[in-house]
C-alpha cells in the first residue's frame, strides 16, 4: 500500500509540474491576445466573471446602507453622474460614446438596469481592476459615494428631460474636494450626445491649468508657450567712396568700416 501510495504521489507531483510548466509557457508565449477588441475566450470570460461578481458581492455585504430616499441625496448623485459617469454608463436617450464603445468589458448602461444599493457604493469607491472603472473613493467622500448610489437606484425610471431637471437642480461636479472641472474649445455642443453631452461657451475664458477637451486636429503641444523671437536689426547702409582713374572711368565701392591693417588708395 505504501509503495501505491508513493506512486500516485510522484505521479500527481509530476503532472502538477507539467501543468505549471505548460501555463508558464503559455502566458510567457504571448499568444493570449490582450487587445481590448478582441473578446476574451468563453472560459476565461466566465472566470473572471465570476471573480468579478463573488469579489463584489461578498465585500458588499458588509456595508450598512443609510437612508437613500431622501430626494437632496437623489438630486446631489445626479450632478455627480452626470459629470464623472455619464462618459460610459450614458443617460436616457442617450447614444453610444466613444468611450462606452471601446472599453471591454463594456461598461453596463445604467440606464436600464437597476444595481444594487451597497454592491454600486462598493464599485464606485474601489473601482474594477481591468476594466476602465476608476477608484473614486481616493477623491470622493463616502457621503458623495452613497449620494450617487441613491441616484442610480431612480435613473433607470427618468426619461431625457426628467433626468437634465434632476442634473440641472444639482450643485453639479462636488464630492468634498479634489474635483477638476472639464471644459472643451470651441464651439457649443448639445446637452446630450454621443460626446458625453458636455456643454461649451466659447465666451467664457478658459483656465488651461485645468483638464479640457480639444476640437479635432488641435496640436498637441497648443499650450506651450513660446517666446518670440526679436526680428533682426536691419543692416546699416553702406558708405560708399568714388574714385576717378586715370583713363576717366569712375569706380564706386564700400568705405572701409574699420582699420583693417591695409592701406587704400583713393
Amino acid at each position: 500500500m505504501a509503495s501505491v501510495a508513493r506512486k500516485s504521489l510522484l505521479t500527481m507531483t509530476v503532472l502538477a509540474a507539467i501543468a505549471v510548466l505548460a501555463i508558464g509557457g503559455f502566458i510567457w508565449s504571448g499568444l493570449y491576445n490582450i487587445g481590448a477588441d478582441d473578446p476574451h475566450t468563453q472560459p476565461v470570460h466566465a472566470v473572471l466573471e465570476t471573480i468579478r461578481e463573488r469579489s463584489i458581492e461578498v465585500r458588499a455585504r458588509e456595508l450598512q446602507v443609510p437612508d437613500l430616499k431622501d430626494p437632496a441625496r437623489i438630486t446631489q448623485g445626479a450632478g455627480n453622474y452626470n459629470a464623472m459617469c455619464m462618459g460610459c454608463h450614458l443617460a436616457p436617450g442617450m447614444r453610444e460614446t466613444e468611450m462606452s464603445k471601446g472599453l471591454y468589458p463594456a461598461p453596463p448602461n445604467l440606464t436600464e438596469v437597476t444595481v444594487d444599493a451597497a454592491e454600486a457604493f462598493w464599485v464606485i469607491k474601489h473601482g474594477i481592476k481591468a476594466t476602465g472603472m476608476p477608484a473614486w473613493g481616493r477623491s470622493m467622500q463616502d457621503d458623495y459615494i452613497w449620494n450617487m448610489a441613491a441616484f442610480l437606484q431612480h435613473l433607470p425610471k427618468l426619461d431625457a428631460a426628467q433626468y437634465q431637471a434632476l442634473v440641472d437642480r444639482s450643485g453639479g461636479h462636488e464630492h468634498g474636494g479634489g474635483e477638476t472641472e472639464p471644459h472643451t474649445h470651441g464651439a457649443v455642443a448639445s446637452d446630450v450626445d454621443s460626446h458625453a453631452g458636455s456643454q461649451i461657451d466659447s465666451d467664457q475664458p478658459i483656465d488651461e491649468s485645468e483638464p479640457h477637451a480639444h476640437p479635432p486636429g488641435t496640436r498637441a503641444d497648443h499650450h506651450k508657450t513660446t517666446t518670440a523671437k526679436p526680428a533682426p536689426a536691419p543692416a546699416p547702409a553702406l558708405e560708399t567712396i568714388e574714385h576717378r582713374h586715370a583713363d576717366g572711368t569712375v569706380e564706386s565701392h564700400p568705405a572701409p568700416q574699420a582699420d583693417d591693417g591695409h592701406d587704400h588708395e583713393h
